[in-house]
């Protein structure tokens, strides 16, 4: 009897939807310039017979001139597609209403990057539910930012995916093959969205340990420049004003640090996870404010240090220990390597995300609304990266 061939998946095609310059980075992609996973799937989505029509990214400094040239460019694309695949509802707000009205027939997908929330104004309430409605799929970070969605109401556990967001491995260790004469020495704080620079600098400057910083001067209502100012530095402390979306420039300053310092506020999502993958990709331990939203235990895993939100003396501390214990620093930067390789990375959660997409796109209307959790079974897929 002839050997029975497995069904070839058919090929979907999606609209790609980001908040940034898509285009040019998959380009830069190829040549190892810019991780992948900062373009949520993107890169290896293809190897799973999904084509994606890239959206033509544009900077608005009004969120309603962005929803509005979105939705423009969403309506009137000429290419076909089945699935709109979005890595944040900002700025498609009206496209999410219209098909929560059915007024726009394509199923939606999105991260959302935080919990679902409840307001306290009825009539606020009432228009988030509708809005609501007109997502099909929401990804999300961790199983704890999962629970609180759920709580509110809004959304039905089948439409809530934990996604194990990682690393693009291969963008760094072709990183790290192009710096053979590396040394990490000090510690380096990277990223630019609601850091706490001022508790920081407080626990830096009570030590003599060489910290370089990387922050932008303003962001968002934050002004880092002027909370920098007010402090007298010492020389050990070194402020690097930073301009735009650099990535490869930061990675081959964060490969050459011994520590990579995450000091965050309080606020209710995964505020500095890129940067602390990126140091598990590096195999290079952290220092992080604690945050409850993160779905690995960074404690539990020895891959760092965790502090409390605000505890200057937590970090004083917790730099200490690095500093005086380089062996144990090691080993939580080489668990932190397993952990990506193992969990958490571009390989899994582009392939979590591929399934997700193909079940959805296979769906009628009917089965789309009351679906349990099923995946496809993509074992045979490749797994190598594309040219």
């Amino acid at each position: 009897m002839a050997e029975k061939r497995p069904t070839p998946v058919k090929p979907l095609t999606i609209y790609f939807y980001h908040t940034r310059l898509t285009r040019e980075s998959y380009e830069e992609w190829k040549d190892y310039k810019f991780p992948g996973h900062i373009l949520y799937g993107l890169p290896l989505l293809e190897k799973y017979g999904i084509r994606s029509v890239m959206h033509k990214y544009k900077a608005f400094p009004s969120r309603l001139k962005l929803m509005f040239y979105a939705t423009k460019e969403i309506l009137c694309c000429k290419e076909p597609y089945e699935v709109l695949y979005g890595t944040s509802f900002r700025g498609l707000e009206l496209i999410i209403l219209l098909r929560a009205l059915g007024l726009y027939r394509k199923p939606i997908v999105i991260w959302h990057h935080t919990a679902l929330k409840t307001s306290s104004r009825k009539i606020r309430e009432r228009i988030s539910r509708f809005f609501y409605k007109g997502i099909d799929h929401m990804f999300l970070f961790s199983k704890k930012l999962i629970k609180d969605s759920l709580a509110t109401g809004k959304a039905p556990e089948e439409k809530l995916q934990l996604i194990h967001w990682g690393p693009d491995l291969a963008f760094y260790d072709h990183l790290l093959q192009t710096m053979p004469d590396r040394k990490p020495e000090g510690f380096i704080s990277t990223g630019k969205e609601n850091r706490d620079v001022d508790t920081m600098l407080q626990a830096f400057c009570a030590t003599d340990q060489q910290l370089d910083l990387y922050i932008a001067p303003t962001n968002g209502s934050v002004n880092y420049q002027q909370i920098i100012e007010s402090f007298c530095l010492p020389d050990s402390v070194r402020v690097h004003y930073t301009d735009g979306v650099i990535p490869y420039l930061l990675a081959q300053k964060v490969a050459r640090k011994s520590c990579v310092v995450i000091c965050c506020m309080d606020f209710p999502y995964t505020v500095g996870l890129t940067t602390l993958v990126e140091a598990f990709a590096l195999g290079i331990p952290v220092i992080c404010s604690r945050n409850p939203n993160f779905e690995m235990d960074i404690d539990k895993e020895e891959i760092g240090i965790t502090v409390a939100y605000d505890d200057v003396e937590g970090w004083i501390n917790a730099i200490h220990r690095i500093a005086d214990h380089p062996e144990e620093a090691q080993k939580m930067g080489a668990n932190a390597r397993k952990l990506a390789e193992k969990r958490f990375n571009l390989e899994i959660f582009s392939r979590e995300i591929a399934e997700s997409l193909l079940e959805i796109s296979k769906m009628s209307p009917k089965k789309r609304t009351d679906r349990k959790s099923t995946r496809l079974n993509s074992s045979h897929l490749s797994r190598t990266r594309m040219p």
